[in-house]
């Protein structure tokens, strides 16, 4: 597990960790897809699973059990390594993500399919909160017009609302835990709460009621451990998709961007991605056939360079990139390279993993008998290793190191292992 955190003031200084100060340690994290149906939350899935996983129909609860399919991250760093060793066996990394059947007005207080649809978002460790911007007589919306910031009012209102009915049973549960410490009756009321708790659980209380997301607020580190196992669902990092038309999109402009970018400030701030499935569809429909798929993504440029774009801004590119390594940010989640004649994989830890921990990844043995890492950074190894399959220029020019159990683990380290199989559990 990463160090934890020993300063117990506010944790401003958490920099990119601050998203996910709230979730679990895990190394196998999940992005979930949220909005109201029919927003294209299906589509985008599959586009970034590039299979078709999910149903995607243009029907309200369409998706009623959530999917689940692995992303493949895009990494130039991986395929470099791949192109340098040619292995019979490639394992690059991958992102989980949960396409989640559409929220109603009214879901959290089981409206729709509402209560098994906000479990399903409690089950995921980060938000893709999906929005509709573009126009069309063809897909139906659950409210019969478009309006993303009424949307987005909806859904943070749901989940803020949710969290706002479980905040109240974990106050519950803590007085009953309290009664029972110090030996009270179940009616007894002459006790006082902690005064950690009690100052956590105002300041989220707070939030909630002001349809602010938790993840938002400013809390002590002893506060973000008290909250974090009350698992508020506005507590989980959160990116913006806005979903544009193929002509908004291209033309890089929507009357409705400057407006989402203004609510997203007042609430709580976030990054914001527009993509537009139309586009990524018709993209991915060529993938087949690459001189047609780079005749369309000219046909694109045209259209931008004829609407006034210039330069780097007329460029088109898929927008699906982006997004996967956008939700692997948003998780605090990096990768570390095995590479060899065998195979060249890539292993997904937390940001802040230390070495033994990032061995535990390939197996439990590993980090049960860890003596030491061998490590050479990625860029240490493009630089040095001359075209040749080996490490030994890197070991010539002093850069491939022997690290211990405090060493944390960097984006982009090349690893190999040592390791006593045969050594007992430390005590």
């Amino acid at each position: 597990m990463p160090p934890k955190k020993k300063n117990q003031g506010t944790d401003d200084d958490l920099g990119p960790m601050r998203a996910a100060r709230f979730g679990r340690v895990k190394n196998t994290l999940t992005m979930g897809f949220v909005g109201l149906p029919n927003v294209g939350k299906s589509s985008l899935t599959n586009l970034l699973s590039g299979s078709t996983h999910a149903e995607a129909a243009n029907y309200p609860f369409c998706t009623i059990d959530p999917n689940v399919v692995q992303c493949i991250v895009p990494d130039k760093n991986f395929k470099y390594l791949v192109d340098t060793w040619k292995p019979p066996s490639i394992v690059p990394a991958a992102l989980k993500v949960t396409d989640i059947a559409g929220l109603i007005k009214g879901a959290s207080e089981g409206a729709g399919l509402g209560n098994a649809f906000l479990s399903h978002i409690a089950a995921v460790d980060g938000i893709y909160h999906l929005v509709r911007a573009f126009n069309s007589d063809e897909v139906i919306h659950v409210d019969d017009s478009v309006d993303p910031i009424r949307d987005l009012e909806t859904i943070q209102g749901e989940l803020c609302a949710k969290d706002a009915s479980s905040l109240q049973a974990v106050y519950d549960r803590e007085c009953e835990r309290v009664r029972k410490e110090k030996g009270l009756s179940r009616q007894a009321t002459n006790f006082k709460l902690s005064e950690p708790f009690t100052e956590a659980y105002n300041k989220v209380k707070a939030l909630v009621e002001s349809n602010t997301p938790i993840r938002s607020g400013e809390f002590t580190a002893t506060e973000v451990d008290i909250i974090r196992d009350w698992a508020m669902i506005t507590t989980k990092p959160q990116i913006y998709v806005v979903n544009l038309s193929q002509k908004s999109f291209v033309r890089k402009g929507s009357k409705w961007l400057p407006k989402i970018g203004e609510w997203v400030k007042e609430h709580g701030g976030g990054q914001i991605i527009p993509v537009s499935c139309e586009f990524e569809q018709n993209y991915f429909d060529l993938k087949d056939d690459p001189e047609n798929q780079k005749a369309f993504l000219e046909q694109c440029k045209e259209e931008a360079i004829g609407a006034g774009l210039k330069g780097p801004q007329a460029e088109i590119r898929s927008m699906v990139p982006r997004l996967i390594r956008a939700g692997r940010q948003a998780l605090c989640l990096q990768s570390y390279y095995t590479a060899g004649p065998k195979e060249v994989r890539a292993w997904t830890i937390m940001k802040g993993t230390l070495a033994p921990q990032a061995a535990g990844v390939i197996h439990t043995d590993f980090e049960r008998g860890f003596i030491k890492a061998e490590v050479c950074n990625f860029t240490d190894f493009k630089e040095l290793h001359k075209g040749e399959a080996s490490m030994a220029k890197v070991k010539e020019a002093g850069k491939y190191r022997q690290e211990g159990k405090q060493y944390v683990m960097q984006e982009g380290d090349i690893v190999v292992f040592m390791h006593n199989t045969t050594t007992g559990k430390k005590k």
